[in-house]
């Protein structure tokens, strides 16, 4: 079962009106939506996305007699498309994002984003959709492999690793989460203590195969867009590659204070509510994949009257 971490933190922040228009970013298991939705008016809209057609089909049946929501099955990065198709394009009081893989998708061995079940080797958040993680190994050239590791994964064996994964696949090919893990350990020649050793190896392959941090600095840009001044972008991040780019996102987007005389287009468009948030120490030891979280609210600023966007 999934636990949203810091829900009543995220949903506090994210609802400012409870008649507006939201955005649930990362549906997943509706933890969040359940709780917006709790906020809301009858005259409230809330559109959720999901790229997980298994989120999106227990959504459905869960939430189907609720006529204030809409969910569909997308990444979140085609949020202006949908906007448009609902008529809420610029309208948007609160966008919601919880990145990552849920606790339903880390827990099915099917899904292959877990080297502590075997499963087959899979990786995508959308099945139906790009190369799995075993196609793209089977192929890739050491260099672009050891390239993603290091990237994505901060890995400093990524060298090392690339060259047993191409290695080992001559002998028989690398189609299940079992066999990649033990490839991956076996070439790491420094365990950390509290870190299976095919950890950043598994994030650093399945960022790349869904294509997650490009992903979310589209979806960043897409919301300050969908936004009404005044609405609210509230992210939860649970690695430092994905939270780099949120801080970055805010704080280039934020400023002490508006600067007079500048066109509306080159003022701060969003200010940044408070630091960062972490969960409590009595949540993490509920839901102890909660330890790495990390919350950031912005909020989107009004200049010379008038909204932020471009010329």
């Amino acid at each position: 079962m999934h636990t949203p971490v810091m829900l009543q933190e995220a949903v506090d922040f994210l609802v400012t009106d409870s008649a507006g228009s939201y955005v649930d970013g990362t549906f997943g298991r509706g933890g969040h939506t359940r709780a917006i939705l709790g906020r809301l008016a009858p005259a409230a809209r809330l559109l959720a996305i999901d790229h997980d057609p298994e989120a999106i089909a227990a959504g459905r049946s869960r939430f189907c007699d609720d006529p204030r929501l809409v969910i569909e099955h997308a990444s979140f990065d085609e949020l202006h498309t949908l906007l448009v198709r609902h008529d809420m394009a610029g309208r948007v009081h609160g966008v919601l994002l919880d990145l990552g893989v849920s606790s339903p998708q880390l827990d099915d061995p099917l899904r292959g984003f877990s080297f502590l079940q075997d499963g087959p080797l899979d990786m995508r958040m959308n099945p139906g959709r790009g190369i799995s993680a075993a196609q793209w190994l089977a192929r890739a050239r050491a260099e672009d492999i050891a390239q993603v590791l290091f990237e994505y994964g901060e890995e400093r064996f990524a060298r090392r690793m690339a060259a047993a994964i191409v290695r080992e696949r001559s002998v028989e090919p690398i189609e299940t989460t079992a066999r990649l893990a033990q490839i991956v350990a076996a070439a790491n020649p420094a365990w950390e203590k509290t870190k299976h050793p095919a950890t950043r190896a598994f994030q650093a392959i399945r960022i790349y195969i869904n294509g997650e941090l490009d992903a979310l600095a589209s979806v960043l840009r897409q919301a300050l867009d969908a936004l009404l001044p005044g609405g609210r972008l509230v992210v939860i991040s649970f690695h430092s590659l994905e939270d780099r780019i949120v801080k970055r996102f805010m704080r280039d987007h934020s400023r002490a204070a508006q600067q007079p005389g500048l066109p509306a287009y080159l003022q701060p468009k969003l200010k940044r509510l408070g630091k960062a948030l972490r969960p409590s120490e009595e949540e993490v030891e509920r839901n102890p994949r909660a330890r790495s979280a990390v919350l950031r609210v912005a909020e989107k600023l009004t200049v010379a009257g008038i909204g932020v966007h471009g010329p």
